[in-house]
């Protein structure tokens, strides 16, 4: 069979023309996208992030499967300079094996990998795997099969000199390469570069930015069969691509304008590149005969929406504390309110440091020098009483949290010229996200020529593929840096439903339903009802266990009217969140690209209300700065923390904190800005933003860092910030080591105690210090607190991941030797607080000795320790030769969690597997651009086996950066490819999908 696949359903009126002959394209659809940052899913649908989680559940169907898809008209084209709008469509199968990329004549390059994580699709890479296997088995059995297998696996190589013709383009526009595989694009409008940007992004990954706009738009399934189905249901429940839909057209005229000249340079080039091997060896697997899903796989034109939609998926990632929410509601199964509180302590104000140092909120206006009043807001106060009522209404299980977030975070700091060797600002950022295959994360500069009106960029920095303009970076004024703010920007209700109803204040009202039509691969077609309170969607309706909740709720089984529920009402679960609200971010991104001064970046920093960030700021003035942007919602009564009844208006949010109200920064007296998602202010501020920041440990570290470089009159140089970049100091470790070492053991623990002695509690790659270490935590955990959690329920899910929660909880403790926290409810006897960390050193020393054998002076940190880069669809559960020929090779890592080096591990686990890691470093010398200098986690391509598909990881590993070339001289001389693209007709590379039917998308 064949199939044209669309990424999603084309906004019906909010969607600019395009350059495209006669093709169908579907209605409008509600459906949207969530990308996870880290590949931890439990049973699929169990919850809305899990759901997500599980994008790729078993995928079903044979190839010659025919998917029927509804027609819609494509609008007409707007003109060379317009983005295509229609979907895209692009060709696969096996026969394309041996097939030559079109285009190709000027030259092959091997080049670097870099963005990936297809967020979640775990089940199915198995039928990918499989899919591998069997097309490398068939090829490689005689000596043309493996020259073609070969020649297949390079065909999508981007050509990287010579010259190209590409529609849409005003004039010649040079794309210079590195070594790296790192692009440099020169252009002489603004439009121009934005075309180009698109080209050259698809060159190099267009299957991973293809893959997460079917996540994005809940059309998993129509590509990869019924083991898609529920990660669909989820994402059109959320309707995502239909926020996306509806903030287009509310967006800037010229953000629309790049958003359509990014869109048609993606399709110039799937137009330039017919499908298969061509595009990229993943199309001839999906096309596979016996084990694909699809055959003649076509991609649909690119389309702005395609990109809008990514912002959602950013925001899902970054959603802050819903997961916190549903742990704490699951361990009211075995633990009390109290109990539960000592498990998540307040943040540390008096050891900790917050981000915003200086100033108040005066009236409406955060203002630098103002003095903050001594009374504490309203949301500080003890709500735990408020909430014991909706504790014994809440149902035992509510649902699995996602895991994904566990350990995400970032660092930023910025220091100010006074302190730095050139008299300039440093800037530092380190995004932890999930480890990612390609990366996460593009590296690219967009030039113009000349700045003017016509052209106003001169940008370099980190983008996501899909996505016009730099995310990360600097231009020629300013640069910037991202972590998560960690605010508050969701909340769980409780709704009781009644058939078509729900109550709210006392009254029936009709709950919102519409359908939405999903087609899949190799079978009919599945049609959902979701339904929705004035809260937002019913997530259970969707989420196998969150639909426990009308079986588990008193309410609901006893039927009692007092408590507002007749007999057979029904429970479910709604999400409120902010980024189902029509956002103006995709407008901020290009603002912040073009940014002059502190004032053009608050302005941008007004728009970014979606996810919620944390902005550092330097500019070539001497200024540093910080700026808490996002809409960030004002309850009515609660904090957050809890899910709360949806049955009364005593919870609802009452509008958002004004930006004139967010926290900001602009010139500390101390010097120097450090974010690493730690409390923004102190509790004298009179908004709640949140409770469940980071606890500050990574931020105390920097801060004294920073202050010990600084303390003798030294000037801090960009060596420096790379050193505190790698710094692996444990303080956790500080303080326990002195209580493990007076313990006394048995003769075949005492040499793993005694590799603590004299341990300076850093963490790098070689020590066995930390390697013993690491495992005298897990096991203190595991005795004092893991037998206390709910059975039943993954670890994962309750947030026992051994992180810095988990410090302060034990620093909480430590001092109490008879705490009830240490004594074991399963054993007969009372264990203490020495009894328990002594049964940790023996149990570690076992368990060591089986991983690494007795010798403990061959143990070392990073054996255990390591990061494999794997991709997210063929790289994970196929047979040896997929793994060998996808994957990277394991990297051992230094650092640990909660460190600022922060390669997270995760306790749940049972290993010491890095699940989250710095997706990229950068350091930004503002005083000479080109002394700057930056690293992606794997590479720049995203094509296996190219040069740059893993070129960048072992330096990476070693903490290592490269140079960032920025000036036209220092780019010239990194070059060592160049690419003309010139202006064509579109004869040659124009969209011009064939017209058969697109799957559905379609809502009613």
């Amino acid at each position: 069979m064949s199939a044209i696949h669309p990424s999603a359903a084309q906004p019906s009126d909010a969607q600019p023309e395009v350059s495209t002959p006669e093709a169908s394209v579907p209605e409008p659809t509600e459906s949207a996208a969530q990308p996870l940052v880290q590949d931890q899913a439990g049973e699929a649908g169990e919850t809305a992030a899990v759901g997500v989680a599980d994008a790729g559940a078993e995928v079903d169907g044979a190839g010659d499967q025919e998917i029927q898809e509804n027609e819609a008209s494509v609008p007409e084209s707007a003109g060379a300079g317009g983005a295509l709008a229609a979907e895209v469509e692009v060709t696969a199968g096996a026969g394309d094996l041996a097939q030559a990329p079109a285009g190709n004549a000027g030259g092959g390059r091997d080049k670097a990998a870099g963005k990936g994580k297809l967020w979640g699709l775990t089940k199915l890479r198995a039928l990918l795997a499989v899919a591998v296997g069997f097309v490398v088995v068939v090829l490689i059995g005689t000596a043309a099969g493996a020259w073609a297998f070969t020649d297949a696996l390079h065909a999508s190589y981007p050509q990287t000199s010579g010259t190209l013709n590409i529609a849409g383009l005003s004039a010649p526009v040079t794309v210079q390469r590195d070594v790296n595989g790192i692009p440099q694009i020169y252009a002489q409008t603004s439009s121009d570069l934005f075309v180009a940007d698109g080209y050259v992004q698809a060159q190099d990954r267009f299957w991973q930015m293809d893959v997460n706009r079917h996540i994005t738009s809940g059309t998993l399934s129509s590509l990869l069969g019924s083991g898609a189905l529920t990660t669909d249901e989820f994402v059109r429940t959320l309707g995502w691509r239909t926020v996306a839909e509806q903030t287009y057209p509310q967006l800037k005229p010229e953000t629309k304008q790049f958003l359509q000249s990014y869109s048609q340079g993606v399709n110039d080039y799937i137009a330039a590149h017919p499908g298969g091997s061509s595009l990229s060896i993943e199309y001839t697997i999906i096309g596979a005969p016996l084990v694909g899903t699809v055959s003649n796989y076509r991609p649909a034109p690119w389309t702005p929406i395609d990109s809008v939609a990514w912002i959602e998926a950013m925001a899902w990632d970054l959603r802050a504390n819903v997961d916190d929410e549903i742990s704490r509601s699951l361990l009211t199964q075995t633990l009390s309110v109290d109990q539960i509180e000592q498990l998540y302590p307040s943040y540390s104000y008096s050891t900790h440091p917050t981000i915003v140092t200086q100033g108040a909120l005066v009236g409406s206006t955060y203002e630098q020098n103002a003095t903050p009043s001594a009374a504490l807001p309203k949301a500080a106060q003890d709500k735990l009483s408020e909430l014991s009522q909706l504790l014994s209404q809440i149902p035992s299980v509510l649902g699995p949290a996602d895991p994904a977030g566990s350990g995400v975070g970032s660092n930023s700091w910025v220091v100010s010229g006074t302190l730095t060797a050139t008299g300039k600002p440093l800037l530092e950022n380190d995004p932890h996200l999930s480890p990612s295959l390609p990366s996460v994360w593009y590296q690219m500069g967009l030039h113009c020529i000349t700045t003017g009106p016509q052209c106003q960029y001169d940008v370099s920095g980190y983008s996501f593929p899909g996505m016009p303009g730099v995310v990360i970076g600097h231009n020629e004024n300013v640069a910037w840096g991202f972590t998560n703010e960690g605010a508050d920007v969701s909340d769980l209700y409780l709704e009781k439903i009644d058939g078509e109803d729900y109550l709210y204040d006392g009254k029936e009202y009709q709950l919102s339903e519409h359908q939405e039509t999903i087609d899949v691969a190799g079978q009919q077609s599945v049609t959902i009802t979701v339904r929705s309170t004035r809260h937002g969607p019913l997530i259970s309706d969707v989420s196998s266990t969150d639909k426990l909740v009308g079986k588990q709720a008193p309410a609901a089984r006893n039927g009692d009217p007092a408590q507002g529920a007749a007999p057979g009402i029904q429970y479910g679960v709604a999400l409120q969140w902010t980024a189902l609200q029509v956002n103006p971010t995709m407008d901020a991104l290009f603002e912040l690209d073009r940014a002059a001064n502190w004032t053009d970046f608050r302005a941008a920093a007004a728009d970014f209300t979606v996810p919620a960030q944390n902005l550092t700021y330097a500019d070539t003035q001497g200024n540093i700065g910080y700026q808490a942007p996002g809409r960030i919602p004002i309850r009515k009564n609660g904090d957050g923390r809890w899910p709360v009844p949806g049955w009364t208006d005593q919870y609802d949010w009452t509008g958002y904190i004004p930006f004139s109200a967010l926290p900001n920064e602009l010139n500390p007296s101390q010097g120097f800005i450090v974010t690493a998602n730690n409390a923004v202010v102190d509790p004298t501020y009179p908004y709640t933003l949140t409770t469940d920041w980071d606890y500050g440990y990574r931020a105390q570290r920097i801060t004294q860092d920073i202050q010990r470089l600084t303390a003798n009159g030294h000037k801090v140089t960009v060596s420096d910030m790379a050193s505190i970049q790698n710094d692996s100091y444990n303080p956790e470790a500080a303080l326990l080591v002195p209580y493990l070492l007076q313990l006394k053991t048995d003769a075949f623990t005492k040499p793993a105690q005694n590799l603590l002695k004299h341990w300076d509690y850093t963490q790098p790659a070689t020590s066995g210090a930390a390697a013993y270490y690491n495992a005298v935590w897990s096991e203190i955990l595991k005795m004092t607190f893991g037998t206390k959690l709910p059975t039943g329920v993954d670890l994962s899910v309750l947030g026992f991941d051994g992180g810095d929660r988990w410090f302060a909880v034990v620093e909480s403790i430590i001092n109490r030797p008879d705490s009830q926290w240490w004594d074991n409810p399963k054993t007969p006897e009372r264990e203490t607080r020495d009894a328990i960390l002594t049964a940790a050193l023996k149990k570690a020393r076992l368990d060591l000795t089986a991983r690494l054998g007795k010798d403990v002076s061959k143990w070392t940190w990073g054996r255990l320790h390591t990061l494999t880069p794997t991709e997210q669809t063929l790289g994970t559960n196929g047979p040896g030769i997929v793994k060998w020929l996808i994957n990277g090779r394991a990297e051992q890592l230094a650092g640990g969690s909660a460190l600022v080096d922060a390669t997270s591990w995760d306790l749940s686990n049972d290993n010491y597997d890095v699940t989250v890691a710095p997706s990229m470093r950068m350091i930004v010398d503002i005083g000479d651009f080109d002394r700057s200098r930056w690293v992606n986690q794997t590479g720049e391509s995203g094509h296996v086996d190219d040069a740059n598909y893993l070129d960048q990881a072992p330096l990476w590993a070693a903490g290592e950066t490269l140079p960032w070339a920025y000036s036209a001289a220092a780019v010239k001389a990194a070059t060592i490819a160049t690419l003309t693209l010139e202006p064509g007709d579109s004869s040659s590379s124009s969209s011009s999908p064939t017209s058969s039917p697109l799957p559905s998308t379609s809502s009613s």
